[in-house]
């Protein structure tokens, strides 16, 4: 038989190690609270401006080819939708620790955007009144070379033509 001092002792013991457990438990979520707002959610080719914290050294992107960010003065960050898919940014100090954790998702147009589909080939026409190519990520090879080149050709024209006017 245990005697009531061993009981007692023992009920002690189980409070003291319950109340560890939840200051660990605590600890070790404590980061995890940073990233649980709402992921970011970004159109391709958009952009969306975030308010960095205080004394930021070191800003991670997951994954560059999903989302960019440019640091703007005042403390704003520029976040960019790059291709489809989810990716996240941490936001660190000096000495490493944790500022910000954000998600972010990046997804297709959902404005006035026309997907044209021939066989396995698919362009993609922006309709805002009239519906002129538009380069979206998954339309066909041909397709999308074409109309790059075309962007391309006319942004040089315009830089050629800046540089004259000096």
């Amino acid at each position: 038989m245990t005697s009531k001092m061993d009981r007692c002792g023992s009920a002690t013991a189980s409070r003291t190690a319950f109340g560890f457990l939840l200051l660990a438990a605590a600890t070790l979520l404590a980061p995890s609270a940073l990233a649980s707002e709402e992921p970011l959610g970004i159109t391709l080719d958009k952009a969306t401006i975030l308010k960095l914290p205080e004394k930021v050294a070191t800003i991670v992107v997951g994954n560059p080819l999903i989302a960019d960010v440019a640091v703007q003065s005042g403390g704003l960050m520029v976040v960019t939708g790059k291709g489809y898919g989810a990716t996240n940014i941490i936001v660190l100090d000096r000495s490493g620790t944790v500022l910000m954790e954000r998600a972010i998702v990046v997804r297709g147009p959902s404005d006035q955007t026309v997907a044209v589909y021939r066989g396995m080939e698919r362009e993609t026409y922006s309709c805002t009144p009239q519906c002129e190519r538009r380069i979206t990520l998954g339309d066909s090879a041909g397709y999308f070379t074409a109309t790059a080149a075309q962007s391309d050709a006319r942004n040089n024209q315009s830089i050629a033509a800046g540089s004259k006017g000096r």
